[in-house]
């Protein structure tokens, strides 16, 4: 596995590194590993050769065919269906100052980064819903990001990517509008939304999620996620990422790290050297006395036998064993647990009682985070989500429990990075108790 400030590219004869795109929810990579296009995380380096747009040539036709026509120019094209008689063509010219990276469902070559749904809670161990049974709700041409090439490589984002034809079209159905100084602009279906925190990563405060046009303007958001009226313009604010940034496709959320930014974050040498030394402590399972131990990063998927668990009520870390199981099924509150198929305490499901101080709640397996670019510092794992049982740092775990993500049409609610878990309500994470070895 890869530190962050590696890469598959870093070969590339011109090294200067812009950020990377993280897929938060899958802790370190995709179920089935990463492949091609497909992957947890994406490293955005400046192009041999710039590949950037700009607008230039306006074209108002009135015919159908008009419009196939300049689109069959090769150009780079925004299209506005205003009615049947009348659409709106932005040709775009190539920008030798900028590099484009386009982010999206589709597999199709203009697509740099392919990205579907998280399967929330899956904690990066199970493959995400079959697409055919849940229909995604992630764009094919998601939205774009354009980099400059000369310092500072301010990146931006915009909504809406390119196609195979090098066209945006924006139907007579979808959300535009003319501008008070002429130009056309509009919103993609499903939206895509952007939080620049304040602070991040050392005092981190969040920032307010806002919408980003397919221009790059930032707008307040809709009612609801589809609605068909945009909201206001956010004046004063800009499109430019930053590092910490998010960025919600609605299926799939992103954070944004500069280069920077990731050479001052942990590495995963750094995370696997606290885990040794967590593991050198010796802790032990105060009922059965069997010294626990966190399994090396790249296995940390699979169960094993001196895996820790925690009762998250009062975050005291025990071994895997059945005390305090409750034969009644019905006193079992559905989904405590956490942790789906292999966060179940011992297969039961539910809340249990610690032993040690007769707290009820979930008792689930702790996991490491070994996603670099999720920790907002270098300190020790002394933390655990609550109710899934991935294990960070304090800072890092308050920081996430206290920045709401989008959730379905309107909602917002703060989840676990690593596996995307809805949290518990506040704090959403348990300072964890470990008992040292007797002897």
């Amino acid at each position: 596995m890869l530190s962050p400030n590696q890469d598959e590219h870093g070969h590339s004869k011109d090294p200067v590194k812009y950020g990377e795109l993280v897929i938060l929810g899958y802790n370190g990579a995709l179920p089935g590993g990463d492949r091609g296009r497909k992957k947890s995380r994406f490293a955005l380096y400046r192009r041999a050769k710039a590949n950037g747009v700009r607008p230039s040539t306006v074209h108002i036709l009135t015919n159908p065919q008009d419009s196939k026509a300049v689109n069959s120019k090769g150009h780079h094209s925004i299209s506005f269906t205003l009615s049947r008689n009348q659409t709106v063509v932005v040709e775009y010219c190539h920008d030798p100052d900028t590099d484009m990276f386009q982010i999206g469902r589709s597999t199709e070559s203009p697509i740099d980064f392919v990205v579907t749904d998280t399967a929330g809670g899956s904690g990066g161990s199970k493959e995400p819903e079959d697409s055919s049974v849940s229909p995604s709700t992630i764009s094919r041409f998601a939205c774009r990001v354009v980099c400059q090439r000369r310092p500072p490589y301010t990146a931006r984002i915009y909504a809406a990517g390119f196609d195979s034809s090098k066209n945006i079209f924006l139907g007579e159905k979808a959300t535009k509008w003319k501008n008070p100084d002429g130009h056309m602009d509009g919103l993609t279906t499903n939206g895509v939304l952007v939080m620049h925190p304040e602070g991040f990563p050392d005092d981190s405060r969040q920032g307010a999620w806002r919408e980003i046009s397919v221009c790059g303007d930032v707008y307040t958001l809709r009612e609801t996620r589809s609605g068909p009226v945009r909201g206001q313009l956010a004046q004063g604010e800009s499109s430019a990422l930053q590092d910490g940034s998010l960025v919600d496709l609605c299926g799939a959320t992103l954070l944004w790290r500069t280069a920077e930014g990731l050479l001052r974050a942990p590495t995963l040498r750094h995370l696997d050297a606290l885990r040794l030394e967590l593991n050198a402590g010796r802790p032990q399972c105060p009922v059965g006395l069997n010294t626990l131990a966190f399994p090396s990063l790249p296995r940390s998927h699979s169960l094993e036998e001196r895996q820790p668990w925690a009762y998250l009520a009062c975050g005291h870390v025990h071994g895997r064993h059945d005390w305090g199981q409750r034969p009644e099924r019905h006193r079992e509150e559905a989904g405590g647990g956490g942790g789906g198929e292999d966060g179940g305490a011992g297969g039961v499901g539910g809340n249990r009682e610690c032993p040690l101080c007769r707290s009820l709640g979930p008792y689930v397996p702790l996991w490491l985070g070994c996603e670099p670019a999720l920790y907002v510092d270098a300190g020790a794992p002394t933390h655990a989500f609550t109710p899934c049982g991935h294990v960070s740092s304090e800072h890092t775990a308050r920081y996430w429990a206290e920045t709401p993500l989008p959730h379905g049409t309107h909602a917002f609610r703060p989840t676990c990075p690593f596996c995307s878990t809805p949290l518990a309500p506040s704090p959403g994470y348990a300072r964890l108790i470990f008992q040292g070895p007797v002897d």
